[in-house]
């Protein structure tokens, strides 16, 4: 008797676990948070993310039809056609029409996938104009251009294990020149404003992704990707990651994309501009009295 009492002790504990743990992952799922987009990616904060979004679910929703479909066959099978005591199975040598019905229902699928993918694709790949309220600004005519050619350039540079962001339509010639304003890590853009990232790599491989403002994009040593965002509202902070194995410190390359107004951002750029060019003269200052004194 008292091992029968020892023996059932510790199968409540695993039933005891098991329901706290069932009842712990529920609580999680039905959290505000765990809801919100549960099967979905988050809406965007740029038109080309709401675009990718929008491809996103249209697959996902397709997928999930025929999921269940297939699934739910396979179940009416299972449970319809149970194998019975002392029954002989019958030999099926295979279904001419079901299977002709079900090839061309996938190649029907993938035709119907296609050309919703080509239909998006150019308002994923082409930049829009800037909104009426934002930053009105030309650049070369070498990038990725909205119709009316107006739009923010920023050159980000990835080197392990941070991200630079230099601004300027010269951004690629003269991104470490200290002749343009620039930061590391946190990017400040102004909303309502065509944003056109020209991305390289000055050591390895790294990726440049903010979910939320659209696709990742490699950068690559001797090679400039390109990709752009509009962010709408200001106020707004994106937080991103480098998406691309890059060694040791790859988990902390982080990335920030800060949304200001317009206004905001000119005078922001205004104080980088002059701190870069205190710092400069600081800089000439100081190699000029190591000259003088023979340390360099």
């Amino acid at each position: 008797m008292r091992s029968t009492v020892n023996d059932a002790t510790p199968r409540h504990r695993r039933r005891l676990g098991l329901f706290l743990a069932l009842a712990l992952g529920c609580l999680l799922i039905l959290a505000p948070d765990a809801l919100a987009n549960f099967l979905t990616p988050k809406s965007g904060g740029s038109p080309n993310a709401n675009q990718i979004d929008s491809l996103y679910k249209i697959v996902l929703y397709i997928a999930a039809v025929v999921f269940v479909g297939v699934e739910g066959a396979l179940l009416y099978s299972v449970l319809k056609f149970r194998a019975k005591r002392g029954a002989v199975a019958a030999q099926i040598h295979g279904n001419t029409r079901l299977e002709i019905g079900w090839t061309v229902a996938a190649g029907l699928i993938l035709v119907v996938l296609t050309v919703v993918t080509f239909v998006k694709l150019p308002s994923i790949i082409d930049p829009p104009n800037s909104g009426s309220s934002g930053l009105v600004l030309s650049a070369s005519l070498t990038e990725p251009t909205p119709p009316n050619g107006h739009r923010l350039t920023v050159c980000v540079q990835g080197r392990q294990f941070i991200w630079r962001y230099t601004y300027g339509s010269g951004c690629l010639n003269n991104a470490f020149a200290g002749k343009l304003p620039y930061s590391y890590q946190q990017m400040v853009v102004p909303a309502d404003t065509t944003i056109v990232l020209d991305i390289q790599a000055s050591d390895v491989i790294h990726s440049w992704w903010v979910p939320s403002l659209g696709g990742k994009v490699d950068a690559v040593p001797g090679y400039t990707t390109y990709t752009w965002f509009k962010a709408p509202h200001p106020g707004a902070l994106y937080h991103g990651q480098c998406a691309q194995l890059c060694g040791r410190n790859h988990a902390a390359m982080t990335a920030l994309v800060k949304v200001v107004s317009p206004a905001d951002f000119t005078a922001w750029l205004n104080q980088q501009q002059q701190a870069i060019q205190a710092a400069n003269s600081q800089v000439y200052q100081l190699r000029q009295i190591l000259t003088a004194e023979n340390q360099l």
